[in-house]
């Protein structure tokens, strides 16, 4: 992959390499914010709303409105568009960044429907999977949506090449349907996943950074900042929650750049960048998954297994169970930042 270095990278000076993912972040906190109270108001008129009564698996007691993913899209798309011109002024948008923006703007749409119709779980996989094919067939020199390779841990220079066309496409596809379905599921209380998403795309915004990928880090930080303008109005107590297409929004846009940026170019911890970066939803949805199948019930059956409903289970309170996710995020990011600095010395 080529990457140029933005205007004020290449200047130098004062937090050189941050400066536009920092102002990047903030104009998507600030659109994503400002969107969500307007985003409320349209889902209850359209009746997009959530039922605590359907099941025994919802914590809120009162009907809330949905659609939260389509103020973290605006947020996330205004950012992007408004200041990468600014970053690269002489330099088309890449593909791979405009598929990033048009497939997601596809998932929304789905996750709103779903919503509103309640779709089956092989519906939204196979949406989830289109998704994941259509994105890699965006590309230029800049760089592709694409797992080409796979580094073995902590090795010097060894990997197993995957680039036949078989082997990479449905294994991409699959990346990236169970980053996306892993931050769906995790979505079960107040802030919760708002909040990891918000730590996962600062760190790799801050790997971006540190190992010279300045596209993905403004992209990443773009994500990161509409997430957190959400969060203002998702925390507990929430007014609003995401919905569908705002987890399938945060977990398809991150695993996108996980691929087209720290996938690549740290190859010896390739593998242990997902485990890291997004270890709170995909473990939980290994143990959720393991305990279903152990138990005898489909996969896809919904229930209080989660990691959540367990802290809940044992007397935790919704901020305090949101806090606990919150600090065992940040530790694993943590540690992955460690690794990549280790890597880059």
């Amino acid at each position: 992959m080529i990457e140029i270095a933005p205007l004020a990278a290449a200047a130098g000076g004062f937090l050189e390499g941050f400066r536009f993912p920092l102002l990047t972040g903030l104009v998507a906190l600030l659109v994503s914010w400002l969107a969500t109270p307007w985003v409320r108001r349209l889902a209850i008129a359209k009746g997009a709303v959530d039922d605590p009564t359907r099941d025994d698996r919802r914590i809120h007691k009162e009907p809330l409105p949905r659609w939260g993913g389509i103020a973290i899209y605006a947020g996330f798309a205004v950012a992007v568009l408004a200041v990468l011109p600014f970053a690269y002024p002489f330099h088309p948008i890449p593909r791979y960044l405009i598929a990033v923006l048009v497939v997601g703007a596809f998932l929304v749409a789905v996750g709103a429907l779903d919503d509103l119709h309640q779709y089956p779980a092989k519906v939204q996989a196979l949406a989830l999977l289109a998704a994941g094919v259509l994105v890699q067939f965006f590309f230029d020199s800049v760089g592709r949506i694409q797992i080409g390779s796979i580094g073995i841990p902590f090795s010097e220079g060894m990997y197993l090449d995957i680039k036949a066309w078989y082997l990479a496409v449905p294994l991409t596809a699959i990346y990236i349907f169970v980053v996306t379905k892993t931050m769906d599921t995790i979505d079960g209380v107040d802030g919760l996943a708002a909040g990891i998403a918000a730590i996962s795309a600062a760190t790799l915004a801050i790997i971006a950074a540190t190992v010279g990928q300045p596209r993905v880090a403004i992209l990443a930080a773009a994500i990161g900042g509409a997430a957190l303008g959400f969060l203002r109005h998702n925390y507990n107590p929430a007014k609003i929650i995401m919905g569908t297409g705002g987890a399938y929004i945060l977990g398809f846009t991150l695993a996108c750049l996980s691929i087209v940026g720290a996938l690549k170019v740290m190859a010896a911890i390739a593998l242990v960048v997902p485990l890291l970066a997004f270890g709170v939803p995909i473990f939980d949805a290994f143990f959720v998954v393991t305990r279903r199948i152990m138990s005898g019930v489909p996969i896809t059956q919904a229930d209080k297994r989660h990691v959540h409903h367990t802290l809940l289970g044992h007397g935790l309170s919704q901020r305090q169970t949101v806090l606990v996710l919150y600090a065992v995020t940040a530790a694993l990011c943590g540690v992955l930042l460690m690794l990549v600095v280790n890597k880059v010395g």
